[in-house]
C-alpha cells in the first residue's frame, strides 16, 4: 500500500500495467520460421551492441541511441509481432546486463516502449503506409509514426520528471523538445536508411548499418572527448589549475537559479591575500605565482571535502560557491580555513605585516529577493573589502548588522547632485515625472526613516526614487503627455520605460545598485506585474517598498489620463490591493507615515511639493 501511495509510483504502475496489456492483447506472437526468428534475434543484438556504444554529442554529451532507429525499421519492414518481440528479447538481454539499474525501471522503460511502437504502428498503417517493403509513397506515413513516437516519448518522461522532481510542466517539456527534436529527426533518417539497406540486402544490410553506427559512436567518442577537454582549459585558470572568472560566473548563475527555485540556502564568498603586492616586490612575480598555486591548492583541498566550488576571481583574488550552506555555516568553514592558512607555512612568508600568509574575505548569501549575480557578488565584494579595513586577516558577513556606508567613499549629498542632474533632464520633456520623482524621493526620505533598513538600503532606496522613472526620457512626449486612456501599443511602449531606465542606469557603474529599484518597481507582489511577472519575495525588498510609494504618489496627484484620488482614497485602496499589486508587510507601515505626514507635517517637503504640484 505504501508503494502506492505517491502519484509517481501511481504513474509508473499505470503506464507498467497498460504496456504489458497492449504487449499480450494486440501480439498474435506469430513467429514461425526460421528466417524470422534469425532476423529477430539479429535485430535485438544490433540494438544491445548500440546501446553499449552510443553517439555521444557536444556540449552535454546527450546520446543518440540508435535503438529506436531499428525499432521503426522493423516496424515498416516486418510488422507489429516481430517488433515486439525484438523489444522483449532485448529488454531481457539489457535487463541481465544492466542489473545494478533498479527493476522498476526496466519494466517502465519495456512498457513505455511497447506503447510508443504499437501506438506508432497502427497510426502508421490507418493513414495508408504499407509494411514490407520502402516507398516514397509512405513519406507521409512515415514522417506521422515519427511524430508519435517522439511525442509519446516526450510525453512519458516528460511526467515523470514532474512527477518525481516536481518540475513546472512549461519548462520539462520546453526542456525535452529542445534537446530531442534533433536527435530524434536523425532517428527517422537513419531508420530509413535501416529499412532501404535491410529491404534490399537483409541480414547484410543489419551488418553494414550496425558497423557504419558502431565507427560513428567511436569517432564522435573521440570528437567529445576532445570537446570536453578543449572545454575544460578554456573554463581553467591556467596557473592554478582552479576555474576561471567566466565559468564561475556560469557556474553561479545557474546555482542561484536553483537555490531561488528550492529555497535552499547558497553563500558566495570573495577572498583576497593580505598584502600580497608587498610579497611580490619581495620575491618577484615567479616566487608569487608559487605562492598562488599553493593557496590554490590548499582552497581547492579544503572546498572539494565540503562539495563547495573554488576559483580564481582575478590576480590574488579567489571566489567560493557554497550551495546548500547558510551564513553561519560558511562563516565557520571560511573562519577555520583562514586559521588553517595562518598555520600553514609558504616560504617568504614571515616578512608579512603578520608574519603568516593570511586573507580578507566577505560572505553574502543568495536570498529570495536577490536580483541578479552581480548584486550577490556585489555584497560580498563590499563585506571582502569592510575586512581588510578593519585591519585584514578577518571574514566578514554581509547581514543586517552589516554598515556598508562606512567603506563607501562618495557622500550621499554627491550621489544625489549626481542623481538630480539626470532627473533635471525631464523638465524640458514631461515636468509631470520630474515632479513625481522628486515627490516619490521625499516619501522614501520620509518611509526609510521609519523602516529597519540598513545604511545602504536606506540611500540605495533614496536614489532609487529620485530615478526610478528615468527610462520615460525615451517615451514620445506625445504620448507622456496624452490625455485620456492610452491605446494597447502605446501602453506596451509605457511599459518599457523600466527596461530603457536599466539600460540607461547600468552605463553609470556608481549606480549599479540601483537596477533593481529602476527596472523592478511595476512588479506586483501577486506575479501579475512587469517586466518579469516576478512574485513576492523574489522581488528585491527595496523595489516592492518603491512599488507602494510610486503608486500612492500616482494615485494622489493628477496624471492626464487618470482622475486624483484623495488620500483617504488611494489609503483604502493600497490596503485593497495588499497581498496583491503590494507586499502587505510594508503597506500598513506606509499608510501609518501617510497619515502622521497628514496630520503632524513630519515632512513639510513632501506637503509642500505636494501642494506646489
Amino acid at each position: 500500500m505504501q508503494f502506492l501511495k505517491t502519484t509517481t509510483n501511481k504513474y509508473l504502475i499505470l503506464v507498467s500495467v497498460l504496456g504489458f496489456f497492449i504487449f499480450i492483447a494486440f501480439n498474435d506472437f506469430q513467429i514461425h520460421t526460421k528466417y524470422e526468428w534469425i532476423i529477430t534475434f539479429a535485430l535485438a543484438g544490433a540494438i544491445l551492441l548500440l546501446n553499449h556504444y552510443p553517439i555521444l554529442l557536444p556540449p552535454k554529451g546527450n546520446s543518440l541511441s540508435m535503438d529506436s532507429s531499428i525499432y521503426l525499421a522493423s516496424l515498416f519492414l516486418f510488422g507489429l509481432d516481430l517488433t515486439l518481440a525484438v523489444l522483449l528479447i532485448n529488454s531481457i538481454l539489457f535487463a541481465f546486463t544492466q542489473r545494478k539499474i533498479v527493476w522498476w525501471k526496466h519494466i517502465f522503460n519495456f512498457s513505455s516502449y511497447v506503447l510508443m511502437i504499437a501506438i506508432s504502428y497502427y497510426i502508421y498503417t490507418s493513414i495508408g503506409g504499407s509494411i514490407g517493403s520502402i516507398h516514397i509513397n509512405n513519406s507521409v506515413p512515415y514522417l506521422v509514426s515519427l511524430l508519435t513516437y517522439f511525442a509519446l516519448n516526450v510525453i512519458f518522461v516528460g511526467l515523470f520528471f514532474i512527477l518525481a522532481a516536481a518540475e513546472s510542466f512549461e519548462s520539462v517539456f520546453k526542456e525535452l523538445i529542445k534537446e530531442a527534436i534533433s536527435p530524434y529527426f536523425s532517428t527517422l533518417m537513419l531508420s530509413l536508411v535501416l529499412a532501404i539497406l535491410m529491404n534490399s540486402e537483409k541480414l547484410f544490410g543489419l551488418f553494414l548499418f550496425t558497423c557504419i553506427a558502431f565507427l560513428l559512436s567511436l569517432a564522435f567518442k573521440q570528437h567529445f572527448h576532445l570537446f570536453k577537454k578543449i572545454s575544460e582549459k578554456a573554463n581553467k585558470d591556467f596557473l592554478t589549475g582552479l576555474n576561471n572568472h567566466g565559468y564561475f560566473k556560469e557556474i553561479l548563475e545557474k546555482e542561484v537559479a536553483a537555490a531561488k527555485e528550492t529555497d535552499q540556502s547558497l553563500c558566495v564568498v570573495l577572498l583576497d591575500i593580505d598584502d600580497f603586492k608587498k610579497y611580490n616586490d619581495l620575491y618577484g612575480h615567479v616566487q608569487g605565482d608559487h605562492l598562488l598555486q599553493e593557496f590554490g591548492a590548499l582552497l581547492k583541498t579544503a572546498s572539494e571535502a565540503e562539495n563547495y566550488i573554488v576559483s580564481r576571481y582575478g590576480g590574488e583574488e579567489f571566489s567560493i560557491l557554497m550551495p546548500n550552506t547558510n551564513l553561519h555555516k560558511a562563516n565557520l568553514f571560511m573562519n577555520e580555513l583562514r586559521k588553517k592558512t595562518n598555520d600553514t607555512y609558504y616560504k617568504g612568508v614571515e616578512n608579512l605585516p603578520y608574519g603568516c600568509l593570511s586573507f580578507s574575505a566577505g560572505i553574502a548569501e543568495c536570498e529570495k529577493e536577490t536580483y541578479n549575480i552581480s548584486e550577490l557578488l556585489n555584497k560580498a565584494d563590499q563585506a571582502m573589502y569592510a575586512a581588510k579595513d578593519q585591519g585584514k586577516n578577518l571574514v566578514q558577513l554581509y547581514d543586517q548588522n552589516f554598515e556598508y556606508s562606512a567603506y563607501r567613499s562618495l557622500s550621499i549629498e554627491k550621489e544625489l547632485e549626481e542623481a538630480e542632474q539626470q532627473l533635471r533632464i525631464f523638465l524640458s520633456k514631461d515636468v509631470y515625472t520630474y515632479r513625481h520623482s522628486k515627490r516619490v524621493y521625499q516619501y522614501a526620505v520620509d518611509f526609510s526613516r521609519l523602516l529597519s533598513l540598513s545604511d545602504h538600503e536606506r540611500k540605495t532606496l533614496i536614489l532609487g526614487a529620485i530615478i526610478h522613472d528615468i527610462g520615460k526620457i525615451e517615451i514620445p512626449r506625445d504620448i507622456l503627455n496624452k490625455k485620456g486612456k492610452l491605446e494597447p501599443h502605446e501602453w506596451e511602449m509605457m511599459k518599457k520605460h523600466v527596461t530603457w531606465g536599466k539600460e540607461i542606469i547600468s552605463t553609470n557603474k556608481k549606480l549599479e545598485d540601483l537596477v533593481p529599484l529602476v527596472e523592478l518597481h511595476h512588479e506586483r507582489y501577486d506575479g501579475n506585474g512587469y517586466p518579469y511577472g516576478l512574485k513576492g519575495k523574489s522581488i528585491p525588498k527595496l523595489a516592492r517598498i518603491l512599488c507602494i510609494i510610486d503608486s500612492f504618489d500616482a494615485m494622489t496627484t493628477e496624471r492626464p489620463y487618470q482622475k486624483t484620488k484623495t488620500f483617504e482614497e488611494a489609503i483604502i485602496e493600497l490596503r485593497t490591493c495588499s497581498g496583491k499589486q503590494f507586499d502587505p508587510q510594508f503597506v500598513e507601515p506606509f499608510i501609518d507615515m501617510v497619515k502622521q505626514l497628514n496630520n503632524s507635517g513630519v515632512s513639510q517637503e513632501t506637503k509642500q511639493l505636494v501642494a506646489n504640484h
